[in-house]
């Protein structure tokens, strides 16, 4: 009896590069990083269903044109694997990595970055993969506690908004005023130079001490 040969992995490679002009200042071509990775598909017996680049497009922007339809070729189930050249190319941002490495995790897809030598069908890529998404979510608490921390010191202080602007105070019912009046939330934190998120949690704790007030007061 044959043992039944594994289906080759169907792989999408991705290549950026900062600039879009071929022979470029700083040398930069994505056929170089290209080239390595057809080569290490021929070597494993991978068959490459497609190919995204970016060109022109900064590693730190998490939203890139071929970036977006390798992700949403990625939830049509397109490909297997997901191959990049080095994380650098993916994105500078641990955390933008991270959530997109859950994504392909969740969708049955896995990664492989080819200098770095990981791969996420591996025991050594799923330990280095757990080990960053610890540091991440440590990291995304130690943020949470800073924020927590700043709010707190801001409705202590007569319900300051956070932001630039120092000495804004504004009330809910100020809010209610201007939504009323057509202005948007993310209208109305611009104009008090702050962030919509953080208008956003301010009037949320108002309401809650509202809630707390009437509650006592019963």
């Amino acid at each position: 009896m044959t043992k039944t040969e594994p289906l080759a992995r169907r792989v999408g490679l991705y290549a950026r590069v900062s600039t879009n002009v071929n022979g470029s200042h700083d040398g930069q071509d994505p056929e170089t990083q290209l080239h390595e990775l057809r080569r290490h598909c021929e070597y494993k017996g991978w068959s490459i269903t497609a190919e995204y680049v970016d060109r022109g497009c900064s590693g730190a922007k998490t939203s890139r044109p071929a970036l977006n339809r390798l992700m949403a070729d990625a939830a049509a189930k397109k490909f297997d694997l997901v191959m990049i050249w080095r994380f650098d190319r993916f994105g500078r941002s641990t955390s933008h990595l991270l959530d997109s490495l859950e994504t392909f995790k969740s969708l049955g897809i896995e990664f492989v970055s080819l200098h770095e030598q990981l791969d996420t069908a591996t025991p050594h890529g799923k330990l280095v993969f757990t080990l960053l998404a610890a540091i991440s979510e440590m990291e995304r608490g130690l943020i949470g506690e800073r924020i927590k921390a700043k709010l707190r010191y801001n409705r202590e202080t007569e319900g300051r908004v956070p932001g630039p602007r120092r000495g804004v105070t504004i009330t809910n019912e100020e809010v209610k005023r201007r939504v009323a009046a057509g202005e948007s939330l993310r209208e109305i934190a611009r104009s008090l130079g702050c962030s919509g998120m953080l208008l956003s949690a301010r009037l949320k704790s108002g309401r809650e001490e509202m809630k707390k007030g009437k509650s006592a007061a019963a």
